[in-house]
């Protein structure tokens, strides 16, 4: 489908290269021959702001063949396919962002998504520097003009390409390339999840972009220079630990220069007494005891007349093992040391976070550059996810703030804390968030075919689907509420439970097996649920098709309970819990990510926390390993429940497995599911209680909007400017 916005560019094309060869010519220079070569054509799409002056431009790139690869007269001779191969491998690449890397070609299809989105970014940008510069090109000045920022790991290559093209186009030194490279590129850390932190075969690296492959070897070079400098070579055991963790090149051996320095020096020989050499008595004996036993097992299966051979014959009547072989662990590159090493500047995306990046994921680094890393805790713009999304509620925090200017400077939203306990700005605000539930209540009945009572408590839970961010506990928690309920009589159940509507939405990755029987298992709740007329209204559970930025835009005005229940350490940030919160949502969930600050600048009194803290967790799962961990009964009657087939024929062992066993990820409750679970289910409760008194509610809900303010984007962008970098704005007349 086209898309109106999207300008074709036919004047801006650049070449990219795969596969091929490198050649170094007599004056030691590099070039990067044969191969593959495709063309990167720009698409730009024009970015208006809000109420501003100025339109800036996002550049987007799609892949083509050079002409003249389409082959006429193959295609004339009926061999159609083959004709077309080169446009339709050129195309490709950029038909689906990301695409699933579980087969060898799946891995080389998105290696080249990722080189091709550098490179053709790096040349246009370059070529922009020197149509800019005139004449005379300064290419230490191209940092002060030129910022890279990588979000994760997926633009690493942009380091080695920037490297290649000043290097190996525009004739720099490798010294005056490092430098500008290392000025002008930056990298945030987006998770903590293995995952996220890439690693790519040596091999595939060096078939698919044999320049780059130089170039990050050399790169790795540097670094070991680097760490044998800070470490010295007097500890060697040391000295190799930081090696392993920290060198960009996994499972390879030390390049010449270095080859002897983890050599350890040889023992000196030591006399040994003659009747130490040999086994002493009882090992005689135990090996003489196997030898009869494998004997007897031979005699067994020897056939009529025949004759067994031993394992080793002529080793003076011994039989000895053969070892199995150890297969060698598979050599990698790993993009996130790159980032580190060839960025100036390395951040987290929440306070927790970057603690975590500086104590846990990347701590030898911080301990040799500690300079480099700095917070940036995540923003999300309040121009659509107040003033577009919710513009009744936006309405009323003009009228309560006195203007529009909390638009653009979100502070103004503080204001809102002062009319808290104000009987009319209550009274407006739940009838804001009651016409947003009645939108989402047709949404509902359209998408999925359930009707759903506006005067429930809105619970939503919408973000990717993954273990970690634990849809499962919040499930689980469900079924616990729907047992509970079963077990009451109508009258019982009226009094002690909320209403609820409990929403789901968001994405599993196509291969993530686990996280589509969690939504398997949402889906198939909601159909017992729904349909059980002793709870009515009292229980919904809606897990909402096709979630997306246009569905959030309703979810979130809607939602009066959202939830951010990720294991404790595992979220770097968050963006939804933000969202939620400016739409005076309350939250419930861990110290994990976000949370933490928007605990503390909406008051604790007005975030429902439970669960282990982040310092907590190693130790947890080492009590799991070691078979310590006794689970809550609720959690045990919760399993009990789900098997006795209350949800239909489906077979959850799989996904129930995964919360058994002591240890693994995967299996053993990695995530501590059920190890939070009572504190959660104890503080669902609370909630209850709570959402009872209207008036508190609602407090609570004024309270959430205005200590959302710290959390625009404008101020993530401005620290990123002043801080990362260093940018100044601009005054328009």
């Amino acid at each position: 489908m086209s898309n109106p916005w999207e300008i074709v560019r036919n004047d801006v094309a650049y070449p990219i290269k795969f596969y091929g060869k490198v050649l170094t010519d007599s004056d030691g220079k590099k070039h990067w021959i044969g191969g593959e070569d495709i063309q990167a054509v720009a698409y730009d799409v024009p970015i208006p702001g809000y109420e501003t002056k100025t339109t800036i431009n996002l550049r987007l790139w799609s892949t083509k063949a050079p002409s003249g690869d389409f082959d006429l007269s193959v295609f004339n001779s009926g061999k159609h396919t083959q004709a077309a191969e080169a446009l339709y491998n050129a195309e490709k690449i950029c038909y689906v962002l990301y695409p699933g890397d579980e087969s060898l070609e799946g891995k080389i299809l998105r290696l080249k998504q990722q080189y091709t989105l550098c490179s053709a970014s790096l040349q246009d940008i370059i070529a922009r520097f020197e149509r800019r510069s005139g004449a005379k090109v300064k290419w230490d000045e191209f940092p002060d003009k030129v910022a890279v920022q990588m979000n994760d790991t997926h633009p690493t290559l942009c380091i080695p390409e920037l490297m290649r093209i000043l290097i190996d186009v525009k004739g720099l030194s490798w010294n005056e390339a490092w430098n500008i490279t290392q000025r002008t590129v930056a990298y945030t850390n987006h998770t903590v999840l293995p995952e996220a932190l890439e690693k790519w075969s040596l091999e595939l690296m060096e078939k698919l972009l044999p320049r780059h492959m130089e170039i990050i070897e050399m790169v790795d070079e540097e670094l070991i220079r680097t760490i044998v400098s800070e470490h010295g070579k007097a500890d060697s055991n040391l000295l190799e630990k930081k090696l392993k963790q920290m060198r960009i090149l996994e499972n390879v051996e030390l390049p010449a220069a270095f080859s002897d320095l983890l050599v350890k020096p040889k023992k000196s020989p030591v006399a040994v007494p003659s009747d130490e050499l040999g086994e002493s008595e009882e090992e005689e004996e135990a090996e003489a005891e196997a030898e009869a036993e494998e004997e007897k097992e031979e005699e067994k299966l020897k056939p009529a007349g025949g004759k067994i051979k031993s394992v080793k014959e002529g080793t003076q009547g011994k039989k000895k093992k053969i070892p199995e072989p150890v297969p060698e662990p598979p050599k990698l590159v790993r993009m996130a040391n790159l980032c580190v090493v060839g960025g100036h500047a390395v951040n987290g995306v929440a306070a927790i976070h970057s603690e975590i990046v500086k104590d846990e994921v990347f701590n030898d680094f911080f301990q040799l550059w500690p300079e480099k890393f700095q917070n940036k805790t995540n923003g999300v713009t309040p121009r659509r996810w107040i003033r577009f999304c919710n513009p009744e509620l936006s309405k009323i925090i003009t009228r309560w703030t006195g203007s529009e200017d909390w638009v653009l400077n979100t502070e103004k939203l503080s204001e809102l804390r002062k009319f808290a306990d104000n009987e009319d700005l209550q009274i407006q605000w739940r009838a804001a968030k009651r016409s947003n539930k009645l939108k989402v209540a047709s949404l509902i009945k359209e998408r999925t075919g359930y009707i759903v009572s506006p005067d429930s408590m809105f619970d939503i839970q919408v973000k990717r689907i993954h273990e970690y961010k634990r849809q499962l506990l919040n499930i689980l928690g469900i079924v616990y509420r729907y047992k509970k309920m079963k077990e009451m009589s109508a009258s019982e159940r009226k009094k002690k439970f909320v209403p609820r509507v409990c929403i789901f939405g968001g994405k599993a990755f196509a291969t993530y097996v686990q996280a589509k029987r969690i939504v398997k298992f949402i889906t198939d709740v909601g159909a017992t649920v729904n349909h059980d007329p002793d709870i009515g209204d009292l229980l919904k559970v809606i897990f909402v098709p096709d979630y997306n930025v246009s569905v959030a835009e309703l979810l979130i005005p809607a939602s009066e309970l959202s939830q951010h229940i990720s294991t404790a350490g595992m979220e770097a940030s968050g963006t939804s819990n933000m969202k939620f919160a400016m739409n005076g949502c309350i939250l419930i969930g861990t110290l994990d990510g976000a949370n933490v600050e928007i605990r503390e600048e909406v008051g604790e009194e007005n975030f429902f926390l439970f669960g282990a803290k982040a310092h907590e967790i190693a130790g947890l799962r080492k009590e799991r390993a070691e078979g310590k961990f006794v689970p809550d009964p609720r959690f045990e009657e919760v399993k009990k429940f789900i098997k006795s087939g209350v949800f239909g024929s489906s077979n959850y062992n799989e996904l129930l497995g995964s919360l058994e066993g002591n240890e693994g990820f995967g299996r053993a409750d990695y995530f501590l599911v059920g190890k939070d679970f009572p504190s959660y289910i104890e503080c669902q409760e609370k909630v209850d209680e709570t959402y009872k008194d209207q008036k508190v509610w609602t407090r609570m809900s004024i309270m959430n909007t205005g200590g959302s303010y710290n959390f625009s984007s404008d101020r993530t962008i401005h620290e990123y400017a002043r801080e990362i970098w260093n940018i100044k704005p601009v005054e328009l007349p």
